[in-house]
């Protein structure tokens, strides 16, 4: 990523070069000019470069004569439940989420907890381009206050989603890998409020990463064997900023992103009646759950956004992300890490099943996700060829384009971040979906060539 990156919610750069003190205080002057009056919360994830922000940020905010309200690191969830109880107008969480350490990034919040949606985040982007400072003068200047501990509202919330007790009862041996990130602060106290045995690798909030950020399967090898070797009967992997989650099983598998939100899921779907949201690269493992319960699953563009927002109009009990990102609208509308450990370990205490036991029941498909270089452009006339050369049971360019069969998937849709264009396919066999993003790929070289 060699150029600032400004998206729907936020934005995302590499400190010193494209994210720079002027670029983060004329955005945050930015935010703020589109939010009613109140108090701003300000947060970080572990990034060393996190408090150097944190500090120009809160200058710029005070500048402009904004309160602010400095609740230090906490994982990104834990900004969306804290700033509803203190009924601020919005909240600046500073992080990059699964990026490499020269990365930092600015995500926005409005009063409702949630990340802010794609009209207000244009919003944003247009003050940030003309670049007007309405500075006030001294008498007028915002105040700034710490609060000490933010976590105990959000661990409240996703305690009352599950029976406390029930769990206690099973002394859950429990490794929790936090990656020195933001998410062992709350997740230990979690984890200890369930009764459970708990071992915390990289603990120390300090963005000492020991493994890249991103909490996938090549990146966790070592954790993964870490859980058998310690007894633990699951493994829960975050990533900096704590609004993703991982799950290794008791024999030191891997089950990754997509299941964690289809385990919680299935657990919720069973006392809670209503529509799922999911979004349209995440697997159909969310479909099936919700067919299995008898309720609606809609499709959502992809970012946290647009689920929440589609949630919103959907009424929906429960959404989220292919990425680890399970969203319980009783909890926040934030993807979060936090919820998915509690409804996976309150699965297994009323079941008396083990993590594997609970994975084998849902079915799985085989994710084969491929990117081909782009140079930008209109792609609508890509979308024409891919739906002639494909002839699918339903296209749809919600995202991209999506097209659906019976059996399997494909989403071809330009990244947000990079200049490539993304290639995902789920099917029953690896080598199904392997062929669809093949044959996409093909048909996009020949139209780029």
């Amino acid at each position: 990523m060699s150029r600032l990156i400004i998206s729907v919610s936020g934005l995302r750069g590499i400190v010193g070069e494209t994210l720079t003190p002027v670029v983060a205080g004329r955005y945050a002057r930015a935010f703020a000019a589109e939010l009613p009056a109140g108090p701003l919360v300000l947060a970080r994830d572990s990034r060393p470069s996190g408090r150097m922000l944190a500090d120009v940020i809160r200058a710029h905010l005070q500048a402009v004569g904004r309160e602010t309200i400095d609740i230090g690191i906490a994982a990104t969830p834990t900004v969306g439940v804290y700033l509803r109880k203190v009924g601020a107008a919005g909240a600046i969480q500073i992080s990059a989420s699964h990026n490499p350490p020269p990365y930092n990034g600015m995500k926005l919040f409005g009063a409702d907890g949630a990340v802010v949606d794609a009209e207000r985040g244009e919003g944003v982007r247009r003050r940030y381009e003309a670049d007007e400072a309405a500075w006030v003068t001294f008498e007028q200047l915002g105040s700034g206050r710490i609060e000490d501990d933010p976590h105990q509202v959000h661990l409240e919330a996703v305690l009352r989603q599950v029976d406390v007790e029930a769990i206690r009862r099973r002394r859950f041996s429990v490794l929790l890998d936090a990656n020195h990130g933001a998410g062992g602060l709350l997740g230990r106290r979690l984890l200890e409020e369930l009764g459970c045995q708990v071992c915390v690798l990289g603990e120390a909030p300090d963005g000492e990463f020991e493994h890249p950020p991103e909490p996938t399967a090549a990146h966790l090898e070592t954790m993964a064997s870490r859980v058998p070797e310690t007894g633990a009967v699951v493994g829960f992997c975050q990533d900096p900023d704590a609004d993703r989650l991982a799950i290794i099983d008791e024999a030191g598998r891997y089950i990754g992103e997509e299941m964690t939100l289809a385990l919680c899921l299935k657990h919720v779907l069973k006392d809670r009646r209503g529509p799922v949201v999911i979004n349209c690269a995440t697997s159909r493992m969310a479909v099936d759950l919700a067919e299995d319960a008898g309720v609606p699953c809609h499709l959502a563009p992809v970012g946290e956004a647009n689920v929440v927002a589609e949630m919103r109009e959907t009424g929906a009990v429960f959404g989220g992300e292919g990425n680890g990102g399970p969203i319980d609208p009783e909890v926040g509308m934030v993807r979060d890490s936090f919820v998915g450990m509690a409804l996976v370990l309150d699965q297994m205490a009323a079941t008396g099943k083990r993590l594997s036991e609970l994975v084998a029941e849902i079915p799985s498909y085989a994710i084969v996700k491929q990117k081909v270089e782009w140079s930008g452009g209109d792609l609508s006339r890509l979308w024409d060829r891919l739906e002639a050369h494909f002839s699918a049971d339903r296209s749809s360019r919600m995202d991209g384009l999506r097209l659906d069969w019976k059996d399997r998937w494909l989403l071809v849709r330009p990244s947000n971040t990079e200049p490539i264009v993304r290639l995902i396919a789920e099917a029953e066999r690896e080598s199904t979906a392997a062929q669809l993003c093949e044959a996409a790929g093909s048909v996009l070289s020949e139209w780029t060539s």
